[in-house]
């Protein structure tokens, strides 16, 4: 059984407001929930340097595209 658990914390209505835009929820309840799965899920939160990986992962991707043209 998973347990469950009330948190609260204090964000402005601009950050509100672009999570829910971003996650394409519109209670706020809903978006910060799907931002937090997301993050959970995300293979990027787990590197030490997230942009150098996401940045190497392009890098391969566009060396891949050039080799195949």
């Amino acid at each position: 059984m998973v347990k469950i658990m009330h948190a609260q914390t204090v964000l402005t209505e601009d950050d509100i407001e672009a999570l829910k835009t971003k996650t394409g929820e519109s209670s706020t309840k809903d978006a910060i929930a799907k931002a937090v799965s997301h993050y959970l899920e995300c293979e990027y939160t787990k590197v030490e340097d997230m942009w150098a990986k996401k940045l190497e992962k392009v890098v391969k991707r566009k060396q891949k595209e050039e080799e195949e043209e």
